[in-house]
């Protein structure tokens, strides 16, 4: 869907998709067979907070398996159309690597708070309640196109990339009050958004670029927040990065991120502009290939009917 927004057409809409996202895909929709034709599966494959350890593996395959129809078709509709846009800007390899660590850290994130909110409320159904699902990836997609193209407008609804993750949470918490399963994906969504900022911000390598992380003020916390809120956001957000970063200083020829005082090679806001025009060069260059096929392939129907006639 993203992928028409983008181009302003249809083209292209259900083709293009890459390999690893099919196998992905394949993988989603097996994990959900597998729970319908054994529902005793849900027990060792989804996150049961009570019963993580010693079953700690589901701390990763808890992200992959979706327990209902509705929810395997619309993450596998979005993990491929998605993919599309995100994959060849990343590469495969570094696309994987972000979808490995932000379902683990989405789901390490929602054990720690189930157990928290247990001692704290003293509800059984906390510990007990399966939870899965590829909604927390999905989420960090979102955040990746705010990286990747944030000011691009998406025609359908004049809404700038830069602005899903947000809507996203604010769509989701909103469903939530009237959903009593909400914490069935809430959470997912929430953590799955956050970390997988954490991860693009201050982890993510780029290898050609000499770069760790994204320092550009345009993907700082506080750019998830309406513009009246960021001067109560900067402050906390702050605190954070003097943690992750270790300097005090928050300016931006501060962000040069760093390693044991060091700063980090290439660790700047202008090789971080560069890469993200690089991102969006690339993107543009995907999609004029997949409309001039299209446009080809358009051409040699109307030739052959022509022939036919």
């Amino acid at each position: 869907m993203f992928i028409a927004f983008v181009n302003g057409q249809g083209t292209g809409f259900f083709t293009g998709f890459t390999r690893l996202c099919k196998g992905l895909a394949v993988v989603l929709v097996a994990g959900h067979i597998v729970v319908q034709i054994l529902p005793p599966a849900v027990s060792y494959l989804a996150l049961i907070p009570a019963k993580t350890i010693p079953f700690a593996w589901n701390l990763i395959t808890a992200g992959y398996i979706e327990q209902s129809i509705y929810g395997v078709v619309v993450s596998t509709l979005f993990l491929l159309i998605m993919g599309k846009l995100l994959e060849p800007v990343w590469g495969s390899k570094e696309f994987l690597k972000f979808i490995f660590i932000v379902n683990c850290l989405t789901y390490v994130c929602v054990f720690i708070t189930t157990i928290a909110l247990y001692y704290i409320m003293r509800q059984e159904n906390y510990l007990y309640m399966p939870i899965s699902g590829f909604q927390g990836i999905l989420s960090g997609f979102l955040v990746g196109m705010k990286q990747i193209i944030p000011d691009q407008e998406l025609p359908l609804f004049t809404i700038k990339a830069k602005w899903l993750p947000s809507i996203a949470l604010l769509l989701a918490i909103a469903v939530s009050f009237f959903t009593p399963d909400s914490t069935a994906y809430l959470p997912t969504i929430i953590f799955g958004t956050y970390t997988s900022w954490i991860y693009l911000r201050y982890l993510q390598r780029k290898p050609e670029a000499k770069l760790r992380g994204d320092p550009n003020d345009d993907f700082a916390f506080s750019t998830f927040f309406p513009e009246f809120l960021r001067p109560v956001i900067d402050p906390i957000a702050s605190i954070f990065h003097r943690m992750l970063c270790g300097r005090s200083d928050t300016s931006t020829e501060a962000h040069g991120y760093t390693l044991g005082g060091a700063p980090l090679p290439g660790s700047d806001p202008i090789e971080a502009s560069r890469r993200r025009e690089r991102g969006a060069r690339a993107l543009e260059e995907r999609l004029a290939a997949e409309r001039l096929a299209a446009a080809r392939s358009a051409e040699e129907s109307k030739k052959d009917a022509s022939e036919n006639v």
